[in-house]
């Protein structure tokens, strides 16, 4: 009996060192899944405490530097900083850990809002989808940006050509 509970147990560490190994929990092992912000670069974009930089998953704000700047880029920077700088955030990560600049992929949010739906709710952000990366909540996201634009929020109501749309 007792070769057999002892055989179950060594079966189980084996079981829990593959899962760890295989991603079993990809999320986590994507990055931290708290942090402060240190920094924000852009609208949906920030540097944590660690010194990660995070892109938030489906949204793409207009960029803020450059030749003057897209329309409604410095608004939808000023709208990030707002909501997080300086700031607990958590961290959930979709289908995709990194893009391809190595930046962390990740729905933030902070005091239970999500900073990402709130970007594109709000007109600050359009959609951007790169698969795998959040392939599960694409449709949502959808959804939210054409009320905003139905609707005239921020960049729809600010921008023609919308800059995200180029």
């Amino acid at each position: 009996m007792r070769a057999l509970r002892d055989g179950a147990l060594m079966a189980c560490a084996v079981l829990a060192g593959l899962l760890g190994a295989c991603g079993g929990d990809a999320g986590a092992s994507c990055g931290p899944t708290s942090a402060r912000v240190a920094q924000v670069l852009d609208g949906d974009t920030v540097v944590l405490e660690g010194g990660e930089r995070v892109r938030y998953l489906l949204a793409d704000t207009p960029e803020r530097t450059g030749a003057g700047g897209d329309c409604f880029g410095p608004e939808a920077y000023a709208f990030n900083r707002g909501l997080v700088e300086g700031r607990r955030v958590t961290l959930e990560y979709g289908e995709a850990c990194e893009d391809r600049f190595g930046r962390l992929l990740a729905y933030v949010s902070v005091e239970g809002r999500e900073v990402n739906t709130l970007l594109v709710e709000r007109g600050h952000a359009c959609v951007l989808h790169v698969p795998p990366a959040g392939r599960s909540r694409r449709a949502e996201f959808e959804s939210l940006q054409a009320r905003a634009r139905l609707e005239g929020r921020g960049i729809w109501g600010a921008c023609t050509p919308v800059p995200c749309l180029r």
